[in-house]
């Protein structure tokens, strides 16, 4: 089992009335929970917490007048995975696919799967559908796409990204997702944090990844390589970015990079250890099937959290 803590900071100066929609709290699903978390701002404001969507994608709505406003998040999340032989995991019939995973076959916003129909047949369509054509895909993202921070803007589409051959992780997923729905399989856009990630590539942020769904579940796949898929810790998920900003403001202000802290908690005899790569496929969203016996593990960690340590600090409010 995986425990993280997590310490997240935004800093603004709002130049006018202002309302912002943040989706930065991990979710909670049968693999993942959340242990503890605490959300303060400066100036004290009101904050309200709603949900919506399966998995749940949880909304922190806050007013503000003009003047500095910060919101820090912490957390303790608790994270397990289902794990399966790549070459059990298989492509699902698009007659025999659940209602609600339809709305992942389709083109969105940002995911043009109908504009890349005959880049996607030609370099996969013969290939044997299961696991392995998936990640084929991802690599194949991976291999003809410069990973460049500056090369891409918010409205950057999969398409522009095919066409240019450079972008961030958004632009990798985004990319992927096209292409596996263009072959009629459901992908889907996740959010969380960069675990794990190369030092180089600046302190630890905001990151975006790619769930397939797969034999009965969702199955995760990393198009950048930036993080462990074990340090996947899951915010949110949707059609594509456009669905899960981190932070979504209806009005004027300066805004900072966010100060991201996680750890994972190496602690053996507790049953935490720190995430690694490893070649299995890995699912934390069980879909519409039974949860297996990993998430039985979440229970038994309610009984250490009086082991646990305290969140990450990110510096003075």
């Amino acid at each position: 089992m995986i425990r993280f803590d997590l310490s997240i900071k935004l800093d603004y100066v709002v130049q006018t009335p202002s309302d912002f929609v943040f989706i930065i709290q991990p979710t909670t699903t049968p693999y993942q929970r959340v242990a503890w978390e605490q959300i303060t701002t400066l100036p004290a404001l009101p904050v309200t917490q709603e949900s919506q969507g399966s998995p749940p994608n949880r909304h922190l709505r806050v007013h503000a007048e003009p003047g500095n406003f910060s919101l820090r998040y912490e957390a303790i999340v608790d994270l397990v995975h289902h794990f399966a032989l790549p070459s059990d995991v298989h492509e699902v019939p698009i007659a025999e696919l659940p209602a609600s995973v339809l709305q992942y076959i389709y083109p969105s916003r940002y995911c043009q799967s109908d504009r890349l129909l005959a880049v996607a047949r030609q370099e996969f369509g013969a290939m044997a559908p299961g696991y392995g054509r998936v990640e084929a895909i991802r690599r194949w993202v991976k291999s003809r796409t410069a990973f460049q921070i500056g090369s891409s803007n918010p409205g950057t589409s999969a398409l522009e990204t095919f066409e240019c051959g450079a972008g961030v992780c958004r632009d990798f997923s985004h990319l992927m997702i096209a292409l596996c729905r263009a072959i009629n399989i459901p992908a889907r856009f996740a959010t969380g944090v960069d675990y794990g990630a190369d030092p180089a590539l600046g302190p630890p942020d905001f990151h975006c990844y790619v769930e397939a769904y797969l034999g009965d579940r969702w199955y995760l796949f990393d198009p950048s390589e930036i993080s462990p898929r074990m340090g996947l810790m899951r915010i949110a998920t949707g059609r594509d970015a456009s669905d899960v900003a981190f932070a979504t403001i209806f009005g004027t202000v300066q805004w900072t990079m966010p100060r991201v802290v996680i750890r994972a908690v190496d602690d053996a005899q507790s049953g935490f250890v720190e995430p690694f790569r490893q070649d299995y496929a890995i699912s934390t969203d069980a879909g519409l099937a039974e949860p297996d016996e990993a998430v039985a593990q979440l229970h038994a960690a309610q009984n250490v959290m009086h082991s646990a340590t305290p969140p990450v600090p990110t510096g003075q409010s």
